[in-house]
């Protein structure tokens, strides 16, 4: 079997769900569905603009434990509780990702877990020169 990294965030659902925040296995990382918890809160509540900045520095601190970086990702997937926010996101998204350019998908859902969270970002990456 081929061996796996995980990198786990104290998420109070992780335990209770069974996942971890990233996973590398050989050159390619994965990272789950991410919000803007922190220390059990939400960050930037009302702001999908604040919570997508949140949610990337998330994401970046997990791809920096398995030896990945936001410049090895490939796609990002954004899930948003309301698409006329769109621009607020993809600012934010930009903002990180505007020389890098993943593959990149928004779409609007029902609901998250917590309502007050308006923004949940998946990330894959491949690690450059492995």
């Amino acid at each position: 079997m081929t061996e796996r990294t995980r990198v786990f965030t104290g998420s109070p659902w992780e335990p209770v769900v069974g996942y971890c925040r990233a996973i590398r296995v050989g050159n390619r990382v994965e990272v789950a569905g991410t919000t803007a918890m922190k220390d059990g809160e939400v960050v930037g509540v009302g702001s999908a603009y604040e919570q997508t900045k949140s949610i990337i520095k998330t994401i970046e601190e997990a791809l920096h434990k398995v030896g990945a970086n936001l410049t090895d990702v490939v796609r990002t997937r954004m899930f948003v509780t309301d698409i006329s926010k769109w621009e607020e996101i993809g600012k934010a998204h930009g903002e990180f990702f505007k020389d890098i350019q993943p593959v990149a998908t928004m779409v609007e859902v029902k609901a998250l877990i917590d309502s007050r969270l308006l923004v949940e970002i998946e990330a894959e990456a491949i690690v450059s020169g492995e």
